[in-house]
């Protein structure tokens, strides 16, 4: 494991190397000052005029959360048994929220059912694989009660699924959480969430107004244990299928064109299109020549920076959870001292990745610094908590080190180590994906490309670089699914956070 880990330290001190770090803006710390300044005098008047904003927040997660829980449900039922609906799965999870909210918009507009779509299809790639595999690990010796004659139906619904619903219910709730997150960041391409208005006080310097609309959303965060239910939450998506179905206005013809000819490479309607015909023509070589330029000005360049983001990202979240663990660990800290770090981490960790790259980018300018520090706070507060988690559930040695670093070196962090490196492997993925997409707001990654070939409505083009943004990400969970099993480490409940 040390090996591996100087491996990948290797590897990200090599990528800093080609890495743009660079700060640009005049005077940073003059405008943190304004930001910092904004946080303790936050205008609450501002919540007045978000009401409906909160609202559609609240909508599109419940909708989106369902229809993943729906289709995730009926795929994780045959994820085990087809290669085909497995790598189906994987791809369409491997694609951000943000870009399947990019290919929705030139087929339904800026409306709910856009939100919805963006977060429901990839949702329900991630909770086939996760229902798949607690189902696949739950206890199975209460089928011995059961009679032999049952069928399949019974054997589930009796045997497996009340022991798995813990779990199953568990990491619901817990993407409900991730489901409001992506649900406010979709605002800033135009939806009319909390990161509409969250994007344009960032933008017009509006440092009072942005912190009081961050603070609604941790206290709505926070408030889910006391207000969602398992009995009250079909009434919940009822009542947002209610709410949004006067803002649906599909065009079946725009879908149609959508997907018969927008998406088709360019040189295939180039010659219909000057003409005025709409014809498609099949030419092999024109195809292969537009692909191959692509691939060479926009995918290498983009694949390229989202690698150098990522692996630089992914050890410094490592440092940052190795470093901050132990302040919520029982074994280093006091009750308050581990209080006041367990809510810093819970801000961190509620905050999108997105906007926290978004409001540092503010300070610092365009470069991959802040987009390297959104994601390694963010990833680093999730990771902090699970391995503090872990480490709170180790008895140690009556003879244990009285010297705290001793006691860290050498009792507490050799035995959360293993987890430590499976939780970091899991984030892997995830953080390809945040490195890609947060391209959006001007650093060169893959997302930079989409959303300028989205802009100049390109649309075959975004296709293209968004399908090399999905087999990059199944790529990198590949080669973590095989470093960890070769360092047959296992995270344990690593599927709360997954």
């Amino acid at each position: 494991m040390l090996r591996t880990s100087l491996g990948f330290v290797g590897v990200a001190l090599l990528c800093l190397v080609g890495a743009d770090l660079e700060i640009s803006t005049l005077e940073p710390w003059e405008e943190l000052g304004r930001i910092g300044w904004g946080f303790l005098t936050p205008d609450a008047s501002t919540l007045s005029h978000v009401g409906d904003a909160l609202v559609n927040t609240i909508t599109f997660a419940f909708c989106g959360l369902a229809l993943g829980v729906a289709g995730g449900s009926l795929l994780a039922a045959v994820f085990n048994q087809s290669t085909m609906v497995r790598a189906f799965c994987a791809c369409v999870r491997a694609v951000h929220e943000l870009f399947w909210a990019f290919l929705f918009l030139p087929v339904v507009g800026l409306t709910p059912i856009c939100g919805i779509l963006a977060i429901g299809i990839p949702y329900a790639g991630v909770f086939a694989k996760v229902y798949a595999e607690i189902l696949q690990e739950a206890d199975r010796r209460p089928l011995a009660g059961l009679p032999a004659a049952s069928g399949k139906l019974s054997r589930f619904f009796y045997g497996v699924f009340p022991v798995a619903y813990p779990d199953l219910r568990a990491y619901t709730s817990y993407r409900l959480e991730c489901a409001l997150r992506s649900s406010a960041i979709l605002g800033f391409i135009g939806l009319p969430t909390l990161g509409f208005h969250l994007e344009t006080a960032f933008r017009e310097g509006l440092y009072t107004e942005a912190p009081a609309l961050l603070y609604a959303f941790y206290l709505l965060i926070a408030s889910l244990r006391w207000w969602v239910r398992p009995r009250l939450v079909p009434i919940y998506i009822a009542v947002s299928f209610a709410l949004i179905s006067t803002d649906v206005h599909l065009s079946w013809d725009n879908i149609r064109r959508f997907l018969t000819y927008e998406i088709l490479p360019w040189p295939m309607r180039s010659d219909g299109y000057y003409a005025g015909t709409g014809e498609v023509v099949f030419d092999l070589m024109e195809i292969g020549r537009w692909g191959w330029n692509l691939t060479a000005t926009e995918v290498v360049p983009g694949v390229w920076n989202t690698i150098l983001l990522t692996q630089i990202a992914l050890v410094g979240t490592g440092v940052f959870t190795l470093l901050v663990f132990p302040s919520i660990c029982r074994h280093f800290n006091g009750r308050l001292g581990r209080a006041l770090s367990h809510y810093g981490l819970i801000v961190l960790r509620t905050t999108p990745e997105y906007i926290l790259a978004y409001a540092l980018l503010q300070l610092w300018g365009p470069s991959m610094l802040p987009a390297v520090v959104a994601i390694l706070l963010h990833n680093g507060a999730i990771l902090s908590h699970l391995t503090g988690g872990h480490a709170n559930t180790l008895n140690l040695r009556v003879d244990r080190p009285q010297r705290r670093s001793d006691r860290y070196l050498f009792e507490v962090l050799p035995r959360v180590y293993g987890p430590f490196l499976a939780f970091l492997f899991y984030r892997w993925e995830v953080m390809m994906r945040e490195s890609a997409i947060l391209g959006i707001l001007g650093i060169r990654t893959l997302g930079f490309f989409i959303d300028s070939a989205i802009a100049e409505d390109a649309i075959d083009k975004a296709v293209f670089l968004i399908g090399a943004t999905a087999l990059l990400n199944v790529g990198i969970d590949t080669i973590s699914q095989i470093i960890r099993r070769r360092l047959r480490v296992r995270p344990g409940t690593v599927f709360t956070y997954d």
